[in-house]
C-alpha cells in the first residue's frame, strides 16, 4: 500500500525496491551497512516517502535554491523574508573572510546583489554557532567593505557614500542557539541600528534571524497552521513531516514541482548515497568539534569557579590571619594589663603593711 507521499509522487520507490537496488551492488551495499542504524533508517525513510526529504541536506538545498538556475525561487524567498519585493541581479562570490572551519555547519551560503544594488547574504546553518550576533556582524561588515571597495573603484572621483546600499544578513537555523529559545513564540527576529534620540540615519546593516526549529514547533505542538507563503517556505525548508508537506502542496501547488525535483534526485541511488555519506561524515566531525567546544567551555567555567573559590579562600585566610594578629595583639595587651594589675596589687600590699 502506498504511503501518503507516494500517492502524490509516484516516482518514490517502495522500501523493497530501494533495498533490492542497494543489495545488487557490492559497493552500495557495503556503504549502506557501514552507516549506523539510525542513519540507515533516515536514508530509507526519505527515499521511500515514509518521511519527507530534509531540504537542509546540502546536496538538496543547492539544487533547489540555486540563484543562477532558479533565480525566481530565491527572489520570492528573499522578498517574503525582507517584506518587500526584490529581484536578484547578480550572484556574488562569498569567499570574503569566512573562517574555513565554520563552513562545516553552514548548509547553504548565498551572496547576491539585488536590482537596487543592495547585498543579501542568505545563510542556512544546520546547528547554530555560538555568538550568532557578533559573528553575523563581522560578516556583514566584511560584505559592506567589499561593496565599498568595489563601488569606490568603479566610481572613482564620482564616488560618494550614497552609492553604498544596504547589506542584509539573513540566517536560518535548523537547530537554533539557546538564546532564541527564550522567545518560544517568535521566529522572525529583525535587527537594525537605531539611535536613542529618534534621529534617523541609515547605517546600512540589517539582520534577520529565523529559528526554523521554533517555527516548526509552533506547527507541530501549538496547532498553528500554515497561514501564508512565507510559512510555506519555512515549512518547506525545515520540515520532513509528510502531513506538513501535503498541507504545503495542497495550499500552494507550485511547491509540488520543487518536491518532485527532490524525489527525481533521490532516484539516483548511487549519487544520493555518496552525497548522504558526505553529510554523515561532516555531521560526525561537527558533533565531535561541538563536544570539544562544549567540554572546553565547561572546563573554562569550572576553572573560573575554582579560581573564584580560591580567591575567596585566600581572602578568608587573609582575614583570619588579620584577626589572629588582632587577637595576638589583644592577648599581649591583656597580659600587660594583668602584669600591671599584679604590680599594683603588690604595691597596695606594701602600703597596707
Amino acid at each position: 500500500m502506498k504511503n501518503m507521499l507516494q500517492q502524490y509522487f509516484p516516482m518514490i520507490r517502495t522500501k523493497e525496491e530501494l533495498m533490492s537496488e542497494i543489495r545488487k551492488g557490492s559497493v552500495l551495499s557495503r556503504e549502506f551497512y557501514s552507516w549506523k542504524q539510525e542513519a540507515r533508517k533516515e536514508f530509507i525513510d526519505f527515499c521511500t516517502g515514509a518521511k519527507g526529504v530534509k531540504m537542509m541536506y546540502d546536496f538538496i538545498s543547492k539544487e533547489i535554491l540555486n540563484p543562477e538556475v532558479v533565480p525566481e525561487r530565491v527572489d520570492e524567498l528573499l522578498s517574503l523574508l525582507l517584506g518587500q519585493e526584490v529581484h536578484v541581479k547578480d550572484v556574488l562570490p562569498n569567499d570574503g573572510t569566512r573562517i574555513a572551519d565554520e563552513s562545516a555547519l553552514v548548509i547553504m551560503d548565498i551572496v547576491v546583489e539585488l536590482q537596487d544594488k543592495s547585498i543579501v547574504n542568505l545563510e542556512v546553518q544546520k546547528i547554530g554557532y555560538k555568538f550568532p550576533g557578533a559573528r553575523s556582524a563581522c560578516y556583514s561588515a566584511d560584505l559592506l567593505m567589499r561593496q565599498y571597495k568595489k563601488v569606490r573603484s568603479k566610481r572613482k572621483k564620482k564616488f560618494n557614500y550614497n552609492d553604498i546600499k544596504d547589506v542584509y544578513t539573513i540566517v536560518l537555523f535548523e537547530q537554533s542557539p539557546g538564546a532564541f529559545h527564550e522567545f518560544p513564540d517568535d521566529y522572525l527576529h529583525q535587527f537594525h541600528q537605531c539611535s536613542n534620540t529618534g534621529l534617523k540615519l541609515n547605517l546600512l546593516q540589517k539582520y534577520l534571524f529565523v529559528p526554523l526549529d521554533i517555527f516548526l514547533d509552533s506547527l507541530q505542538y501549538k496547532d498553528i497552521k500554515i497561514q501564508n507563503r512565507l510559512d510555506a517556505w519555512l515549512a518547506f525548508l525545515g520540515s520532513d513531516d509528510p502531513e506538513i508537506i501535503i498541507d504545503i502542496i495542497e495550499r500552494y501547488p507550485d511547491f509540488k514541482e520543487m518536491y518532485q525535483q527532490v524525489y527525481d534526485i533521490c532516484r539516483n541511488i548511487e549519487e544520493v548515497m555518496g552525497m548522504f555519506s558526505k553529510e554523515l561524515l561532516e555531521m560526525d566531525r561537527n558533533t565531535v568539534e561541538l563536544m570539544i567546544d562544549e567540554m572546553q567551555d565547561e572546563i573554562k567555567q569550572q576553572k573560573e569557579v575554582i579560581e573564584e573559590k580560591d580567591t575567596i579562600i585566600q581572602k578568608n585566610e587573609a582575614e583570619l590571619k588579620e584577626k589572629d594578629e588582632v587577637l595576638q595583639q589583644k592577648d599581649s595587651e591583656l597580659q600587660e594589663m594583668q602584669q600591671k594589675m599584679k604590680e599594683l596589687q603588690e604595691q597596695l600590699e606594701q602600703l597596707q603593711k
